[in-house]
């Protein structure tokens, strides 16, 4: 299966995609990745994401379907856990299935006895609690840092890398969640493996990012259809 994925939102994030999906379809045993990969516009999404506006982002979007279905893709992912905000909105113009990051999470939670989640994310992941598709699973944010946290998220996104005290902001809020009764921290930025990758943090991380890589890499594989995992 040929997987097209929209980049660049941001560049840091993309890389961690290629390399991660690479090597979870060799795992898989697929011996040729077909995979194309186009470039979205990172400060674009920003704009959009902070004023709400999906169909907006939505209709930015569809060009960059277009290429990848001009180019065979039989299916496209967003980079972006923070661009899933229009997701509804460019699943109804897309010509190819979109496969999302967000509705396996749920599941896999509920699987594993995880009751609730800190959310650590861009500003709209973390005020929607992941855009309000938990339904088994209850989310805990610090409210009282959204701001904060999410300039900061954004500010590392686009710079592609994460300062030390970045880092210490972001470790503190997984540590403060904990202590509010969340049973693991989700990473529901694509980029958060800049501050968390490498870090004895203490208490349990799940990257959301590598779930939506295992399910790109098992569609490669053949081993999930886009009649389960698209929506």
């Amino acid at each position: 299966m040929h997987i097209g994925l929209i980049g660049g939102i941001g560049v840091a994030a993309t890389v961690v995609y290629y390399q991660r999906l690479v090597a979870a379809a060799a795992e898989r045993g697929v011996s040729k990745l077909d995979l194309t990969i186009v470039h979205g516009e990172i400060q674009e999404l920003i704009r959009n994401n902070l004023a709400d506006r999906r169909a907006e982002q939505a209709k930015a979007f569809l060009p960059l379907v277009e290429r990848l279905d001009h180019a065979g893709c039989d299916c496209v992912a967003l980079s972006s856990l923070g661009a899933h905000f229009c997701l509804d909105e460019l699943v109804a113009l897309s010509p190819l299935p979109i496969v999302s990051a967000v509705a396996p999470l749920d599941a896999f939670f509920a699987e594993r006895n995880i009751k609730r989640i800190g959310l650590l994310g861009t500003r709209v992941v973390m005020r929607t609690r992941l855009y309000g598709q938990l339904v088994d699973t209850g989310a805990i944010v610090l409210d009282d840092e959204i701001d904060r946290l999410g300039q900061s998220y954004q500010d590392m996104a686009v710079a592609g890398a994460c300062t030390p005290e970045q880092r210490a902001l972001f470790l503190e809020a997984g540590k403060r969640m904990i202590a509010a009764g969340a049973d693991a921290i989700v990473l529901a930025g694509t980029d958060l493996n800049l501050a968390f990758d490498g870090q004895d943090t203490g208490y349990p991380v799940i990257d959301a990012l590598d779930f939506h890589v295992a399910l790109l890499a098992d569609l490669a594989a053949g081993r999930r259809s886009l009649h389960d995992l698209s929506r």
